[in-house]
């Protein structure tokens, strides 16, 4: 009786350990040091204009210097069956927040039945932009994505992605994604809260290649608010309670004849559209990328959390004090492209980028005068346009060359244009300042 549960204990243990070996573990590790070359982030960090469009300047991303773990990855893969498999990302290094849990980043379900057909469905990146949906972390020539892949791209959402790949591996390859997801959010939380959408987002992407030297491809993505009609402003004016608040329309935007109705006919409608094309060889890689859209619930018109209720404490009335506005234009667009060059020699790799996103192309606003170039008060003669571009030469260590992706100590020097900080009392003009970022990067 003994000898037959020790066999059973065993033939258990046997089968633990064989589906262990389905499992696959991978993580990925990159430090940062970060200096700016001008100390006026440091004196002017509270100075910011209205509204403040760069990224990235709470994250720690440009502070004037410091010590940073910007990734720890850890990748889990599992093979169920020789059709399914499971995919799991999460970074222990990312903090909780209210409006989802930024550590699990990919939660992934994947049936793949053959004749180059694959389906998804979970948590991911939706099939948008080149850098931040097809080029792995680990093989970024930079210490980041450029500006408009971080910011529009590199977000993750719930829903379904289905592809179709066909092609010769040595000639004319391509493939077809579509995708529907929850759309839930102004992208913050990167779709990881719960889904009380009626609509979906809708994503589509198609990409090419000839030999393993190119790619290239053009893709779109448009959805909606997440707000029901239901909770949509009804009135002109803030109202409410600290526990059910309703949000009205900027003074600004009322002046200009805009009602209630032209916000809920709008819902704030969001697009994507851009194309991109990459070259890579042993000695050389260049690659350049653009794209346009509405930036819509991304910098929302009316969302939950575009303000505060409190209690006044002198007065005893309840008061809504709102942030300030995402856009200025129901219809305000956002235009950025980048291009990159890398010249590889061995362990050596010289890189250059140029990268330019601007949140209000063609510059619609509905103030009386250009709410970015103020003529009036402390920033009188400043331009606050919410274009800005990064220029970024780098020098990347490479510790071993036949596995590239795997370890390498990237400098960068980035020379950043200068209109989003506000000056100082006996300043002038726009303030900003330019990075030094050394990075070490380790996978295993």
């Amino acid at each position: 009786m003994r000898l037959n549960r020790f066999a059973t204990l065993l033939i258990a243990a046997g089968a633990v350990a064989l589906q262990a070996q389905e499992v696959k573990v991978n993580a990925l590790v990159e430090l940062w040091y970060t200096q700016m070359m001008d100390n006026s982030l440091r004196l002017n960090s509270t100075k910011l204009p209205t509204p403040a469009y760069y990224e990235g300047l709470s994250s720690g991303r440009f502070q004037e210097n410091g010590f940073f773990v910007k990734r720890a990855e850890i990748y889990l893969a599992y093979k169920i069956t020789d059709e399914i498999s499971a995919n799991v990302m999460f970074d222990p290094n990312l903090s909780t927040s209210t409006v989802g849990n930024n550590v699990l980043q990919d939660a992934v379900l994947t049936w793949t039945p053959g004749h180059g057909i694959v389906v998804k469905a979970g948590q991911f990146k939706m099939p948008t932009t080149y850098e931040a949906t097809i080029v792995a972390a680990k093989d970024i020539y930079f210490f980041d994505r450029n500006q408009m892949n971080r910011v529009f791209g590199d977000k993750r959402d719930r829903g379904i992605w289905a592809s179709y790949a066909y092609g010769d591996a040595k000639g004319f390859q391509g493939k077809i994604n579509v995708a529907v997801s929850n759309g839930t959010t102004d992208d913050g939380s990167g779709g990881k809260n719960s889904d009380a959408n009626a609509q979906k987002d809708l994503s589509f992407r198609f990409e090419a290649g000839y030999g393993t030297d190119h790619r290239f491809g053009f893709y779109y993505r448009t959805g909606e608010t997440n707000l029901k009609d239901s909770t949509m402003v009804t009135g002109q004016a803030n109202t409410g309670t600290a526990t059910a608040p309703v949000l009205g329309l900027p003074a600004a935007w009322t002046a200009a004849g805009l009602t209630a109705a032209d916000i809920k006919d709008n819902k704030d409608k969001t697009t994507l559209g851009g194309v991109y094309y990459a070259y890579d060889t042993s000695s050389w890689h260049f690659d350049a990328e653009a794209a346009t859209g509405l930036l819509g619930r991304r910098f929302p018109t009316l969302f939950a959390t575009t303000g505060t209720w409190a209690v006044n404490a002198k007065t005893g009335v309840t008061e809504f004090t709102p942030n300030a506005m995402g856009r200025e234009h129901l219809d305000q667009k956002f235009m950025g492209y980048c291009v990159t060059g890398v010249y590889k020699m061995g362990k050596h790799q010289i890189t250059a980028r140029y990268d330019m996103l601007n949140y209000n192309q063609g510059d619609k606003w509905y103030t009386a005068t250009d709410p970015y170039k103020p003529t009036t008060g402390a920033n009188a003669g400043s331009d606050f346009t919410p274009k800005y571009t990064e220029t970024t030469v780098g020098y990347n260590y490479i510790f071993n060359p036949s596995k590239s992706s795997y370890g390498k100590v990237k400098v960068d020097y980035i020379i950043r244009s200068k209109n989003f900080l506000a000056p100082l009392a006996g300043q002038t003009g726009e303030k900003g300042g330019d990075s030094l970022v050394a990075s070490i990067m380790v996978g295993f």
